[in-house]
């Protein structure tokens, strides 16, 4: 009757420690290759070439004659295999991007997020995609600590507002409310609906103030080192603004703060002004979240008497020069540019 050699292992499944005891047994007590195959389920070549792998040269001396045996031996047959399986893995993913990692790491130290980085490397096509790692892997390593970049240093990991901003209603509104707003402006369907605001420093009520407009659908940022907090100060500036992209301004959503108590007549022809409801200041999403960037530069308590007009440009730039993964990794300047048709 014919041996059944039907191989029940799965493929790829390789010769265990205690597979290769048994093969050892097997072998001494002088059953064949291919019987041994079939009572440990492998075919037979593979019995071949594990017996020939694990097999050693003995040397024995009897009555002062020496006498060659070549036996298997399990031991060194698994020795072998361990140390095969380390030569043939493949070299560390982290070794594979090192250039990357520099590049992230140098992208990182000019304000990118993990994200930003990976993201915008990929629609730039600066690396292959074996010379990259996700994003999920770079804070991988953050958390390994395999790169200088510390937990620490990641800001929107680190601070996580929730907040729960409730409207109050005593306060008067300066001017037309954020309800009359059109819906296009709160859906970013078209190009020109800027949001105001100003970041202070210390708060005495008479230093120096940063003002910042955002459109709303590029997030392309304005700053200016205005003289104060104050609606005169915010006037000036306006009027400079106002003649560089009073153009493309198409309305204009402000908080209810003093400073913008003019702002309705100073762009009176030129743009809509909205006002949104005392207090809340979720209503104006996209200035709190670049005031929240523009604070890892200028920090509350900074004297903004001490900084220059320059510090403030530079900051502008290095916003809208950074990708944003909800704008599809492009930059709030391109964006910009597009939409102006520069």
């Amino acid at each position: 009757m014919q041996e059944n050699d039907t191989i029940i292992r799965p493929k790829g499944h390789h010769l265990t420690e205690i597979e290769r005891g048994e093969i050892a047994s097997l072998h001494l007590l002088g059953f064949s290759n291919r019987k041994i195959a079939h009572a440990v389920g492998v075919c037979p070549q593979t019995i071949n070439n594990e017996i020939r792998r694990g097999t050693v040269r003995q040397v024995k001396k009897v009555n002062g004659k020496q006498y060659f045996s070549n036996d298997y031996y399990p031991d060194t047959a698994q020795l072998r295999y361990d140390t095969l399986r380390k030569q043939c893995h493949r070299p560390s993913k982290f070794n594979r991007v090192k250039q990357f990692l520099s590049y992230f790491v140098e992208q990182f130290k000019q304000g990118w997020s993990p994200d930003i980085i990976a993201g915008r490397s990929r629609v730039d096509g600066l690396f292959f995609k074996d010379e990259m790692v996700s994003t999920t892997t770079l804070y991988k390593y953050i958390d390994e600590q395999r790169l200088e970049i510390r937990n620490i240093d990641l800001t929107d990991k680190m601070n996580r507002s929730t907040k729960l901003h409730v409207s109050k209603k005593h306060k008067r509104l300066l001017g037309r409310s954020i309800e009359e707003r059109p819906e296009s402006a709160d859906l970013r369907e078209d190009f020109g609906d800027f949001e105001i605001d100003t970041i202070v420093g210390k708060r005495n009520g008479h230093e120096s103030v940063v003002l910042t407009l955002i459109e709303r659908k590029s997030r392309f940022e304005i700053m200016r080192l205005i003289d104060g907090r104050d609606a005169d100060s915010v006037d000036y500036a306006m009027e400079e603004i106002k003649h560089n992209y009073g153009h493309i301004i198409n309305s204009i959503t402000a908080d209810n703060g003093p400073e913008f108590a003019n702002l309705d007549s100073v762009m009176s022809g030129v743009s809509d002004v909205y006002f949104a409801h005392p207090y809340t200041s979720s209503e104006r999403g996209t200035n709190e979240a670049h005031n929240r960037m523009i604070r890892r530069d200028l920090p509350k308590g900074l004297s903004l008497d001490s900084i220059a007009p320059d510090l403030v440009s530079s900051i502008e730039s290095k916003l809208n020069d950074m990708p944003r993964k909800l704008l599809n990794y492009k930059t709030p300047r391109e964006l910009f540019t597009s939409f102006c048709g520069v």
